[in-house]
């Protein structure tokens, strides 16, 4: 097969390579590559025949030998993590966080899709398209499936890890997921910044049955990295940037418009449930009219809600009414 591939060299040994994701709004994944006597990838794409041929290609195209390279998972999301069982050999080590390790790893997963199924239904989602939504879901479609045979490693917050000439300080920011976890190298001022700050899109915050206020933790995790000195940010999709307080200045003032938005949605009287929220809200996607959205679209755009409507409840700007189980948001 003849695969289109973009490699290009970032900096000394760091190779960016752009893994396709067909049908998809985020359009790539970024994963990054440091060659070295062991190398590491960092971030994998999604389960499916497109991207592993097109990184196990560019990784040939690298000369990188599998058996010598460890992979670091920066967060649960299928696109980052769903090949690990196509490119680990029992000789690689696979990091990831212990909070997103369920997911990562599949362990109870028909579980964790009912309670997230639960969670979406008591917070409006309609209960006929919730099965249809999960499978339709690329985090249910393309997940990793299996036994991981490699050598598991649970990362910590400010871990550090040597690979080539590089000294990369694990940093944990939950808020995309609970698990997040950026990496950063003060020496050369390079920040791999995953889902946590991208440059073109907005990061998805959305609530899940685990994670009950995720835009506070976003929020907090964004202060947390503000200062840090760097030269290069290196994102999860989309292209490559170099102002990350600039970047984050941008992403706290669309949350604050985004609040604001959602309060203007909801009255003192009248309750509104966080899929009507999102239905009216405004959403840079083609489609015109929320009927036209695909479902998998419309399951992120409530769960996103649905995570400013709860930041606005814990603020005390909003609270919850709860009739017949089921929960509505009404302004303060």
């Amino acid at each position: 097969m003849r695969c289109k591939i973009s490699i290009e060299c970032i900096f000394d040994n760091i190779y960016k390579i752009e893994v396709p994701l067909p049908q998809n709004p985020l359009k790539s994944i970024n994963s990054y590559v440091i060659k070295g006597e062991r190398s590491l990838i960092i971030d994998t794409g999604m389960n499916r025949i497109e991207c592993e041929q097109t990184l196990k290609y560019a990784l040939a195209k690298l000369d990188i030998d599998l058996e010598k390279t460890d992979i670091f998972i920066t967060h649960m999301h299928a696109d980052h993590s769903g090949l690990i069982g196509k490119l680990s050999t029992p000789q690689s080590i696979v990091y990831f966080t212990k909070e997103d390790a369920p997911y990562i790893l599949g362990t109870n997963w028909e579980e964790f899709w009912l309670e997230e199924a639960n969670y979406a239904k008591k917070f409006g989602f309609p209960i006929d398209s919730l099965s249809n939504a999960i499978k339709k879901h690329p985090g249910y479609k393309y997940a990793f499936r299996g036994n991981l045979l490699s050598k598991i490693s649970y990362v910590e917050d400010q871990q550090v890890l040597n690979y080539g000439n590089l000294e990369l300080k694990c940093i944990k920011t939950p808020g995309h997921t609970k698990g997040i976890v950026c990496l950063y190298e003060a020496n050369k001022k390079l920040f791999f910044s995953s889902d946590h700050v991208l440059e073109d899109i907005t990061p998805n915050i959305s609530a899940a049955y685990e994670n009950k206020n995720p835009l506070k933790e976003y929020l907090e995790s964004l202060d947390k990295v503000y200062n840090f000195d760097v030269d290069m940010v290196l994102p999860g999709h989309r292209r490559i940037f170099y102002n990350l307080q600039k970047r984050i200045d941008e992403l706290k003032k669309h949350h604050e418009e985004r609040l604001n938005e959602v309060l203007n949605l909801i009255d003192t009287k009248t309750p509104n449930d966080a899929y009507k929220v999102a239905s009216l809200m405004h959403w840079d996607i083609k489609y015109k009219n929320w009927e036209d959205f695909p479902i998998a679209q419309k399951w992120f755009a409530h769960s996103e809600a649905l995570a400013h409507l709860l930041y606005l409840v814990d603020t005390n700007k909003a609270k919850i009414l709860i009739q017949d189980d089921k929960y509505y948001f009404l302004k303060t």
